[in-house]
C-alpha cells in the first residue's frame, strides 16, 4: 500500500483551533460589529468545531435541500463536469468542512493533490485524518484560513491546472459585490485552471424559509452556538437563553437573512466594553443570497471567467457552474 501523504500547511497558513483569525484581530472585529449602529457578527464565527458539526447535521434535514440538489447534479453530470474542468493537478476545496462533497469528485476528476481549506482547524484535522487512509494515492495539504479575507495558498501547490471547488452555495454568504471580488481572487489564483461552484437559485419563500428555520430547530442551535463561540473569543457574557433565532426571506434583495433576537432587555459585557440590547433588537449573523442562472453567469464574467457552463437538478432549485480562468 502507498503510505498516506497528508499534512497541514506551514504555520503561516495555519490558525489556532477554532479561531477565524489572530485573537486580537478577532476581538477587534467582534467588538466593532457588536457596537455598530446595526449590530452584526461575521458568519465565519458560526464555524467553530461544534458549529461545523451542527451544520453537517443541518444538511441531512428534509427542509435543507441545497446539499441533496448539489449532490444530484454532481452525480448525474459527473462526466460532463470532468470534461469541462479538464486535467486537475490540484483540487482546492473552499470551505471544505468534512470534505465529503469533494471526495465524491475524486473518481471523476482524478486530482493528484487535494487542498481542503476551512476556518475550523479541529474539524478539518478530523476530516483529513479520515481521507488520508481512504485515499492514500492523493497528496493532501490542508489549509486553515478565512478565504473571505485572503486567499494565501502554500507555494508547494503548483499553479498549473488548479481547480477551485466552492460548494454548498457558500458564495451566497457574500453580498454580490464581495462575491465578485472573491471570484476575482479565485480567478487570479488559478491561471489556466478553473472553478466549480454551487449556487442556490431564487425560489418561493415557502421553500426557502423552512431550509433556514427547520422544525427540529437545528438551525436555531447552529445560530445560537455563535454566542458561545463569541464568549470564548471576546470574553463576553452572552447568555444563550436571552436570544432566539430568526430567519426570513428578503425578496427584494433575493436573500435569506439570519438574526439573533433579544427576548428581553439584556446587558452584554466583555473586557473592553459592553452593550445594552433592548427586547426585540437583533444581531445580524448571516445572509444567503439566491441567484438566477443569468445573474450568476454575469457575476462570473465580471470576475474574468470565461467558457461558463452550468447544470441544474431536476427541479431547477440549484445550479453548479464550471468556468475557466
Amino acid at each position: 500500500m502507498v503510505p498516506p501523504r497528508s499534512m497541514f500547511a506551514p504555520a503561516s497558513h495555519a490558525l489556532a483551533e477554532d479561531s477565524p483569525g489572530a485573537p486580537a484581530q478577532a476581538s477587534q472585529e467582534l467588538q466593532a460589529g457588536l457596537l455598530a449602529p446595526s449590530p452584526h457578527i461575521d458568519p465565519k464565527y458560526l464555524y467553530d468545531r461544534l458549529g461545523s458539526s451542527l451544520f453537517t447535521a443541518i444538511t441531512l434535514l428534509p427542509e435543507y435541500y441545497p446539499t441533496r440538489c448539489e449532490a444530484e447534479i454532481l452525480q448525474e453530470h459527473a462526466a460532463d463536469i470532468a470534461a469541462h474542468a479538464g486535467k486537475v493537478e490540484a483540487l482546492i476545496d473552499v470551505g471544505a468542512g468534512d470534505c465529503v462533497k469533494a471526495e465524491r469528485l475524486f473518481a471523476s476528476l482524478q486530482p493528484r493533490r487535494y487542498v481542503p481549506i476551512d476556518i475550523s482547524a479541529g474539524y478539518l484535522q478530523t476530516a483529513v485524518q479520515r481521507l488520508q487512509h481512504a485515499h492514500p494515492d492523493i497528496e493532501i495539504m490542508a489549509v486553515c484560513q478565512d478565504v473571505h479575507d485572503t486567499l494565501d495558498l502554500p507555494h508547494a501547490i503548483p499553479e498549473r491546472n488548479r481547480l477551485f471547488f466552492y460548494p454548498g452555495s457558500s458564495i451566497g454568504n457574500l453580498d454580490p459585490g464581495r462575491a465578485a471580488r472573491m471570484l476575482a481572487r479565485i480567478r487570479a489564483a488559478c491561471p489556466g485552471g478553473g472553478l466549480l461552484v454551487g449556487v442556490d437559485r431564487v425560489k418561493p419563500r415557502s421553500i426557502l424559509e423552512p431550509a433556514y428555520d427547520d422544525a427540529l430547530r437545528l438551525t436555531a442551535a447552529f445560530n445560537l452556538n455563535l454566542l458561545r463561540h463569541v464568549n470564548q473569543l471576546l470574553g463576553s457574557d452572552f447568555q444563550v437563553d436571552d436570544w432566539s433565532h430568526v430567519a426570513h426571506y428578503d425578496e427584494a434583495n433575493s436573500r435569506i437573512q439570519m438574526f439573533l433576537q433579544a427576548q428581553r432587555d439584556v446587558l452584554v459585557r466583555w473586557p473592553a466594553g459592553q452593550r445594552r440590547f433592548a427586547a426585540g433588537q437583533r444581531i445580524h449573523t448571516e445572509n444567503s443570497y439566491k441567484y438566477t442562472p443569468e445573474k450568476f453567469r454575469d457575476l462570473l464574467a465580471q470576475a474574468g471567467f470565461r467558457d461558463i457552463q452550468h447544470w441544474s437538478d431536476e427541479r431547477g432549485w440549484f445550479s453548479v457552474f464550471s468556468a475557466r480562468a
